[in-house]
């Protein structure tokens, strides 16, 4: 059974059912490119822990922000409007975090133009992927002067705003930040929202996470085991096989066969119903 038509087949079909489902449906609220990208790279952030706290955490975040994102950030003074945050919390972030993060969204768009200006003063569009752009991005990042925000112009070692900005020169897979490219990279087809238009989405990398590290084992799209960046790029690499222009177009229905159709990777009722059955080594007896 060949993995392409199947894969095809969810894009076409079932995309549009997983977004309400899916912390991408929060930018897309908002019709704006600035307010866009902005609430892309701040859903992006928050987007780990369960899915039902995800969003409960993104709606309570953006009701904080009546003037839109994009204004929110733009004016964002960390002395005057982290009481607007106070009480947010997800998970290991805090209002504090979440101020940080304001200011250096605010900082980095003042000083490139946009996020993607940002991100491209480290990009070499001639690159296989966009890991050194990545690193580039995370580094200037979290060099920037965060004096209004902690009164010292370093972000603190243990401070938890340095969650949102993994580097995958130590390895890490950096889901967040490769969900965050896709969604502003690929164009706009219901799903992702097109804003960006100088990197190439043939160059992105999978957001691995838990659903698309186990479902791609068990699709034999990679032999490893532990997940980070190595695994990330064995993923896109067979999935660029099915599609060399556009690899992590098919990232989305491939994470919802876990988030939304309830893929464990062990043996059950959801396997009878599932597309890529015929594919999986536990659906066909076998083991993980």
């Amino acid at each position: 059974m060949d993995l392409k038509p199947i894969f095809e087949q969810l894009v076409e079909t079932r995309s549009v059912d997983f977004l309400a489902n899916d912390p991408l449906e929060f930018p897309r609220r908002f019709s704006g490119a600035p307010d866009r990208e902005v609430a892309a790279f701040i859903s992006a952030s928050l987007a780990y822990g369960r899915v039902s706290m995800i969003r409960r955490n993104l709606q309570d975040l953006f009701e904080r922000m009546p003037e839109g994102p994009a204004a929110f950030v733009s004016h964002f003074e960390p002395h005057r409007d982290l009481v607007r945050l106070q009480g947010f919390k997800h998970r290991f972030n805090d209002a504090l975090d979440v101020a940080c993060l304001c200011w250096l969204l605010r900082r980095m768009i003042e000083t490139a133009g946009s996020l993607e200006r940002f991100f491209l003063d480290g990009d070499d569009p001639a690159a296989p992927d966009v890991g050194l752009a990545l690193a580039s991005f995370v580094e200037r990042a979290l060099s920037i002067d965060v004096t209004p925000v902690y009164g010292a112009p370093q972000i603190p070692a243990g401070a938890s705003v340095r969650y949102f900005f993994p580097n995958p020169k130590g390895g890490s897979a950096c889901k967040r930040l490769c969900m965050f490219l896709r969604w502003v990279c690929r164009p706009d087809d219901g799903i992702d929202l097109g804003l960006w238009k100088r990197v190439d989405p043939g160059r992105l990398v999978l957001p691995l996470d838990t659903h698309t590290a186990r479902i791609s084992r068990l699709l034999g799209l990679t032999g490893r085991t532990s997940p980070g960046w190595k695994m990330a790029l064995e993923i896109t690499a067979a999935l660029r096989r099915l599609d060399p222009e556009d690899p992590v177009r098919f990232d989305f229905v491939l994470s919802h066969l876990g988030i939304s159709d309830g893929c464990t990777g062990k043996e059950g009722e959801v396997c009878i119903a599932c597309p890529v059955a015929g594919l999986c080594v536990v659906a066909k007896g076998g083991e993980q």
